[in-house]
């Protein structure tokens, strides 16, 4: 379905299964799911392990295909494409942030958020400058030159965000990004997807932490391969919000040393 301006979905998903084959049993990991997603939206999917929300970020992702059904990522049904031409779209149009954060530790941040554009040829003045762009985005142009055991678990995860955005993607794809955070860093981390957002990313959330859940606009719940629910963020948790807050007893504790 069009959004309001005429526009197709940026990710739409119409009645797709994945049934993985091991040995002779057949485990179905999706049951005929269908989604979409508009540009601009922020959406968290939820759901226990094995519900299939797992399998899903990797259909949207486009490292895995279907077993049946179609996926349409900006308008192009990639679902049955080659590995080879997945790779392709998956570069182009798919920005991942993981729990893990996934850098190479003998490398700077600049370096590492420039490692994508060397799979599509960017010239170097050109991968340095949106590197920086990038970098800056997520607030850590100063910490450029840094290696990765130089900065906090926070800071390694804002250059793994910088790194998604570098290709101006699709859409974020983002893993349990707060997995190996402290509950601040979180809030932080969750400010930076919210802060996104509004400039008018498109990010698909993956957690299984109701509170985290509670930063996206829409909550998409799994269960047994199937969603089971579907719907918009009545108290949406605003990371600034909560950030001063947390910023205000520190300041009166200040004010008495």
């Amino acid at each position: 379905m069009a959004d309001v301006r005429g526009r197709p979905p940026v990710i739409r998903v119409e009645d797709v299964t994945k049934v993985y084959r091991l040995g002779d049993y057949e485990v179905h990991a999706l049951r005929g799911v269908s989604l979409g997603a508009q540009e601009g939206e922020f959406i968290a999917v939820m759901g226990a392990s094995g519900s299939g929300k797992s399998t899903l970020m990797n259909i949207l992702g486009c490292l895995d295909r279907p077993t049946s059904g179609h996926y349409y990522l900006r308008g192009e049904d990639v679902s049955q494409l080659s590995r080879d031409a997945l790779a392709e779209v998956r570069n182009r149009e798919i920005g991942f942030v993981f729990q893990g954060f996934n850098l190479l530790p003998r490398t700077s941040a600049l370096e590492n958020v420039e490692l994508p554009m060397l799979y599509n040829g960017t010239p170097v003045r050109e991968s340095r400058r949106r590197a920086l762009e990038a970098l800056d985005r997520v607030g850590l142009a100063e910490r450029s030159h840094h290696h990765p055991n130089q900065l906090s678990g926070g800071q390694q995860q804002r250059v793994a965000i910088a790194r998604a955005l570098v290709n101006r993607p699709a859409i974020i794809l983002a893993d349990e990004p707060t997995g190996n955070l402290d509950s601040r860093t979180s809030v932080e981390m969750m400010g930076v997807f919210q802060d996104l957002n509004g400039e008018g990313m498109t990010i698909v959330l993956i957690t299984h932490e109701p509170d985290i859940a509670a930063y996206a606009a829409r909550n998409v719940v799994f269960r047994d391969g199937r969603i089971i629910q579907d719907r918009a963020v009545e108290r949406r948790r605003i990371a600034t919000e909560e950030l001063g807050a947390m910023a205000e007893p520190e300041a009166v504790e200040a004010t008495k040393t």
